[in-house]
């Protein structure tokens, strides 16, 4: 099969990781892969590298998000796919599905990475109408991917989408290629014992939240951040009086090694859609402590491990899970085990092959 997989950079979020992971994914698999993005740049540090035995296209070097750039965009893409004929053309995230929406892809499916009505509610009112009415254009009336059960009721509940055009997919987490990567050897890494975050600088990933929670716990641990530099982070940091308690580290493209080394891997997000970070601290034997956030923790954090879920913008509830998830033994194997099945790899990419194989 020929399949198109489609975003808009390879910047280093988790939404861009797990499609490059899918599309290496299926190429290992035998399938033709073209993994195509809006923008290249120069690809320096917080970037992905584009994904193992896939063709790689940049439609543009630095690419307009205004009305016209999304045309211009949508003319190449529609140039590309006439030569590929794909048996399925995957996009994720919004700008990258309302550029292929604009080309007339065929067969094109819209991957949802993110719960929706989460992120339309951080914004101001008339720019929230006119968020919810864009999503209800775009994703009204084509097939539709959730990364979660969570994301996949969001799509139905608020924003009236039919539950038919919609299936769920988790990401794809290659468990044994996780451990080998965290056993590389990584001189960088801190040698005194640390309690880990990983995510950009945004506001739904509330280092806020987490700085406060922190710094109530009087852990003798540090803390730190896998994120790119941002002075509004160290702002933030010498704000609340973490400056030798807090160190910023910035994007790691081989991660897993901070992760095994960490004692306790922090998760304190608004909304997710289905949080990378949680599979793999858990995949490196990390404890792992998160909010219960819309959508995904609850879904990978059943059980035993439920209890280390808190609430949303709760940091005295955050400062509490941590301790005591510090002070707690390791989850059992078989229970980590558990949690981690339904996030093969090879049940997302049958589910993905399945779907390039059905008519629409």
């Amino acid at each position: 099969m020929n399949l198109v997989l489609f975003t808009t950079n390879l910047a280093g979020g988790g939404a861009e990781k797990a499609l490059a992971k899918i599309g290496s994914g299926l190429a290992a698999r035998g399938h033709e892969v073209d993994f195509v993005v809006c923008e290249d740049g120069d690809r320096q540090a917080g970037r992905h590298a584009p994904p193992a035995g896939c063709r790689f296209h940049a439609l543009a070097a630095s690419a307009g998000h205004g009305w016209l750039g999304k045309r211009r965009l949508a003319w190449r893409l529609a140039r590309l796919l006439a030569t590929r004929q794909p048996d399925l053309l995957v996009s994720t995230l919004p700008f990258a599905d309302e550029v292929a929406a604009l080309a007339g892809a065929p067969r094109h499916v819209c991957r949802i990475a993110n719960t929706l009505s989460a992120e339309i509610a951080r914004l101001p009112p008339a720019k929230a109408r006119r968020r919810a009415a864009r999503y209800r254009e775009l994703y009204g009336t084509r097939p539709l991917v959730a990364v979660s059960q969570g994301v996949a009721v969001d799509l139905r509940s608020s924003f009236a989408i039919d539950a038919g055009r919609i299936r769920t997919i988790a990401n794809p987490f290659d468990l044994a290629a996780i451990r080998a990567l965290s056993a590389e050897p990584c001189p960088a890494r801190p040698t005194t014992p640390y309690i880990l975050h990983v995510g950009r600088y945004a506001a739904q990933k509330r280092h806020d939240l987490l700085l406060a929670a922190f710094a109530a716990t009087k852990l003798p641990q540090r803390l730190l951040l896998l994120t790119p530099p941002d002075p509004r982070l160290d702002a933030l940091i010498a704000q609340h009086g973490l400056q030798h308690r807090v160190a910023s580290t910035d994007f790691q493209a081989n991660p897993y090694p901070w992760m095994a080394g960490a004692e306790l891997l922090v998760l304190c997000s608004d909304h997710e859609g289905l949080p990378n970070v949680l599979i793999e601290a858990l995949a490196c034997g990390t404890r792992v402590v998160s909010t219960d956030c819309p959508s995904g923790p609850r879904e990978i954090l059943g059980g035993e491990l439920a209890r280390w879920l808190v609430p949303c913008n709760d940091p005295d509830a955050l400062a509490r899970a941590m301790v005591a998830a510090l002070a707690a033994p390791k989850p059992a194997p078989e229970v980590v085990a558990a949690a981690l099945a339904p996030y093969a790899a090879e049940r997302a990419l049958s589910a993905w092959e399945e779907l390039a194989r059905e008519s629409f």
